[in-house]
């Protein structure tokens, strides 16, 4: 019963990073189009912290509360030590891991960086010459891993010179240079991170 509970603990706390996870696993995978396969689970993500935080709560409180007589008797009647997978050990790792799964959202962006304390590749290119500055709507983002995700790929694109994703406005502000760079080029390069760029109707 114990170890179905904690089972159930740990998949809710996956699930509830599922949509943040992914594109971290596509970008590692070079597979970066099915980094929203799991957003529709976003809408779902209190649901499956709570549940998580349920879970845990209860398996501590079973381990930590007094032990009765008959429980105690029952222990010396047996003489045997608890299994490692009964110890408040291991059940002290699950909650670590749960933890990392559910905050998973807030530290996903450091994937995204090139390593070795170097600056972003999306603010890598400098040049003096005019630029041009977009903002695209942007359909698919949940939290800053997916801004992220979007950073870095955009921010690889020869002349790009500035990339911020927002996901709570659904936009990603760009500034490039024309002259080695075309517009299209960006959206297709969001595109294919399974993100989608909404693309206004142009004036008549």
């Amino acid at each position: 019963m114990r170890n179905s509970l904690l089972t159930s603990g740990i998949l809710s706390a996956m699930l509830s990073s599922l949509c943040c996870i992914t594109p971290v696993f596509a970008l590692m995978a070079g597979v970066s189009g099915i980094a929203t396969t799991f957003s529709w689970l976003d809408p779902a993500r209190p649901f499956f912290v709570g549940i998580t935080v349920l879970v845990l709560g209860f398996s501590w409180y079973q381990k930590l509360k007094p032990r009765t007589e008959e429980e105690i008797a029952c222990e010396c009647d047996t003489d045997q030590q608890p299994s490692f997978w009964q110890s408040k050990r291991f059940l002290g790792i699950i909650t670590v891991f749960a933890g990392l799964m559910l905050s998973f959202p807030s530290y996903a962006h450091i994937f995204y960086s090139n390593g070795g304390g170097q600056t972003p590749v999306a603010y890598i290119e400098q040049d003096s010459t005019k630029t041009n500055k977009i903002v695209l709507d942007v359909k698919g983002m949940t939290c800053a891993g997916c801004e992220a995700h979007i950073e870095h790929e955009v921010g690889a694109l020869q002349g790009v010179k500035f990339v911020d994703a927002i996901y709570a406005e659904g936009s990603a502000t760009i500034e490039y240079l024309p002259s080695k760079l075309e517009e299209k080029t960006i959206i297709e390069a969001i595109n294919k991170t399974g993100y989608t760029v909404i693309e206004k109707p142009k004036d008549q």
